[in-house]
């Protein structure tokens, strides 16, 4: 006898570690009558849902039954059998002589299956009695009193792990309606974005002066680069951090289809940073290359590079074309007045990395050193 409650309390710490990391509701059950069924030494285990639209308990997982029981074979709920009669009074059964029981009938299915006696627990979960977890035998014997702990020990694991796994869904279908609705609402600002950027175009069309057209067009174009940038976010599933080698390339496929006349090319090593420094590396970049496109190959197209070379905890950024060239008085500290392109890429830098420098020689190149890593690198 002992080596029987010994090898009860084996299967019971096997199916609690089990149960753990179970993450399926049917595969929970049935590995709860298997070690029902072993720990009772019998052939018949199963498990019953109470449903309370039809007021019955459908056997929902078992062992040893014959095809077509699990899934669809119901007991009433009400105290004429053994598992409504615990159902009902929260009590457990211990039934050895079925045949002689008076406090409820034989239900069908055990009788079809020669069940002679019959012991069962009720299933609780968080908001009250879920079902019960029943053990038969046709063989003649007896269950004990001390049969129970097991079985309610089982019992107890079914229903802890059964809302586990229910919460544990629950959460996983708020984070997909949260991911759909951050999706809905990440396009509505989008389509507004480029609503906002046609707005100021069909301006620039019908202002009386060269310049205000061009601050209009120049206005829209940096709407754009803040939809692209936010568009390109969202779609990767951005987190608290960004991995640049994956925003940047995407970024650039999206400046070369805007000026396909042009070539940019990307090398961006593996560096992650913190979101909000992710769109304001985006937003620099897209400043730098749309002036190299206007202001570089004045005479047709030409080459753009962004390159990111990862330095340890920092990294070192930068734009650069092989056009034209700045010119030789160019001092970008009076060019910061005059120029909002060139502000902005300065005080864009200044939030990431060091201060951009604008440097010039077989082209020009926009530098911004020691851009900090997110805290987890």
């Amino acid at each position: 006898m002992l080596g029987y409650r010994l090898t009860q309390q084996a299967i019971l710490s096997d199916f609690g570690l089990n149960a753990l990391k179970q993450s399926s509701l049917a595969d929970l059950l049935g590995e709860a009558v298997v070690a029902a069924s072993e720990g009772m030494r019998t052939g018949l285990a199963k498990i019953l849902e109470f449903r309370p639209a039809q007021g019955d308990l459908l056997i929902v997982a078992g062992v040893g039954w014959r095809s077509g029981v699990v899934g669809n074979a119901v007991i009433g709920a009400d105290a004429g059998s053994p598992a409504g009669y615990a159902f009902q009074t929260g009590s457990p059964v211990i039934s050895n002589h079925l045949e002689n029981e008076e406090r409820f009938r034989t239900p069908g299915v055990m009788a079809a299956h020669g069940v002679r006696r019959a012991i069962n627990v009720v299933i609780a979960r968080i908001d009250g009695p879920w079902g019960v977890l029943e053990v038969d035998s046709p063989n003649a014997g007896e269950f004990e009193a001390a049969d129970l702990a097991f079985l309610q020990g089982l019992a107890n694991l079914v229903g802890v792990a059964s809302d586990r796994i229910a919460m544990e869904q629950q959460l996983r279908h708020s984070i997909e309606q949260q991911k759909m609705l951050v999706k809905e609402a990440s396009h509505r600002v989008k389509n507004s974005l480029a609503i906002l950027s046609s707005l100021m175009l069909m301006q620039a069309r019908s202002v009386k002066t060269g310049e205000a057209a061009a601050a209009l067009g120049d206005a829209s174009g940096r709407i754009m680069a803040v939809a692209a940038t936010h568009d390109q976010l969202w779609r990767q599933n951005m987190g608290e951090t960004v991995d640049l080698s994956q925003l940047l390339p995407k970024l650039c496929e999206q400046l070369n289809a805007q000026a396909p006349a042009h070539k940019i090319h990307c090398k961006i090593d593996r560096f992650e940073v913190e979101t909000s420094a992710a769109t304001s590396i985006a937003l620099l970049v897209s400043e730098a290359v749309t002036n190299a496109i206007k202001y570089a190959y004045p005479s047709g197209s030409g080459p753009v590079e962004i390159i990111l070379q990862r330095d340890g905890d920092t990294a070192n950024l930068m734009i650069r074309d092989h056009g034209a060239g700045l010119p030789e008085d160019f001092d970008q500290n009076m060019a910061r007045m005059d120029s909002l392109g060139i502000q902005l890429i300065m005080t864009l830098s200044a939030t990431v990395g060091q201060q951009a420098r604008f440097e010039t020689g077989g082209g020009t190149r926009v530098v911004i050193d020691a851009i900090k890593g997110s805290p987890s690198l």
